[in-house]
């Protein structure tokens, strides 16, 4: 006979599954990113999957592979061939010490205080180690990258040939109660278009509307810059002017006045305000990520996962606070129940 009762031995096999949960968990916080990425398109593609394989009835692999696929030529690869793009730019500017030394000298004329060059030059060099950093680097980084694209693709490709079991899984398993369950998933779904496809949606237009209006005034490399727009626009307000103020402000020093102060007024009071007109239109269909929960979210989410904590940030942050919203639920649930309960045991008194 065990020299354990059967509660104790429940207690004991639960501490051993937490055990070898959080030994499991630290072994895999190397390719978190790559699981939360998985978890993010397979909610984008959800939606298509089951169109074409379930209700058009096309061959459930096929489609995997066609949506694998699909997704490799729309987001990976653009965003790394952004990572050299990136990379190269910022060598190029570190190599040009004269192009510098001019533009210091050309904005000292502009202030009435003088400039430290020294202290600005340190800064420019912090500023491009750190956008470096942010990049992953497609030589020094070439095994970590593709053996997370592995690991994300590996396991899109399943969850996606066998959605329902996964999806009556996650159900089953779940520390909530089945209706709470689906609440969070439908939350999840709309978190994560309004996050990603929404957000992405105005970070395009933002993007474009700034390469374009560098084009039309003349400005050096207008789609590289609006590509950088289009990724730093995930901070909502404060993203665009950190790329069109200081261009603007290096056309003014060089004489051209009027491409500055028309960049400015163009950047200020269109690209600025085109932000809150299509959060607007995309909170009515899909939901609405507050600024304030996406800025946070990108403090936490870019030393944490790089150029990606820019996407993968803010929906952190908004799983958790939903999740706390459905804990807050479900507490004042019980409470309710609890107290008819009691009221009905008092009066059968």
């Amino acid at each position: 006979m065990s020299v354990f009762s059967y509660k104790q031995r429940n207690n004991i096999n639960l501490l051993i599954i937490i055990a070898l949960g959080l030994l499991i968990a630290y072994s895999l916080q190397g390719i978190f990113s790559a699981i939360l990425s998985t978890l993010v398109l397979y909610t984008i593609m959800r939606p298509a999957y089951i169109h074409l394989a379930e209700i058009k009835g096309w061959n459930r692999r096929l489609v995997a592979v066609l949506l694998i696929t699909i997704s490799i030529v729309l987001i990976v690869l653009p965003f790394y061939a952004l990572s050299s793009m990136v990379i190269s730019k910022i060598s190029e500017l570190k190599n040009n010490e004269i192009f510098f030394k001019n533009l210091l000298v050309k904005l000292q004329h502009l202030v009435p205080f003088k400039i430290n060059q020294d202290l600005i030059q340190d800064g420019l060099n912090r500023v491009g180690s750190w956008a470096t950093d942010l990049f992953p680097s497609l030589i020094s980084s070439a095994v970590n990258i593709i053996l997370s694209l592995l690991v994300m693709y590996f396991l899109l490709y399943f969850m996606l040939i066998e959605r329902k079991v996964f999806e009556r899984s996650l159900i089953k398993y779940a520390p909530l109660r089945e209706q709470n369950a689906l609440r969070f998933g439908d939350e999840m779904r709309n978190t994560t278009y309004a996050n990603v496809l929404g957000q992405g949606l105005i970070c395009l237009v933002q993007g474009s509307l700034v390469s374009l209006s560098f084009y039309v005034l003349g400005y050096k490399d207008p789609v590289f810059w609006g590509i950088i727009t289009t990724f730093i626009s995930f901070v909502p307000i404060l993203g665009p002017p950190v790329v069109f103020v200081p261009a603007a402000i290096l056309q003014i020093a060089n004489g051209n006045n009027f491409a500055g102060w028309t960049m400015l007024i163009f950047g200020f009071v269109v690209i600025i305000n085109i932000d809150n007109v299509l959060r607007f239109i995309i909170a009515k269909k899909v939901g609405n990520i507050h600024p304030i929960i996406t800025v946070i979210g990108v403090i936490i989410g870019i030393p944490l996962f790089g150029i990606l904590g820019l996407v993968f940030g803010p929906l952190l942050l908004s799983y958790f606070i939903l999740l706390v919203k459905i804990y807050e639920t479900s507490t004042l649930a019980s409470e309710r129940l609890e107290r008819i309960k009691t009221n009905n045991e008092h009066n059968e008194l």
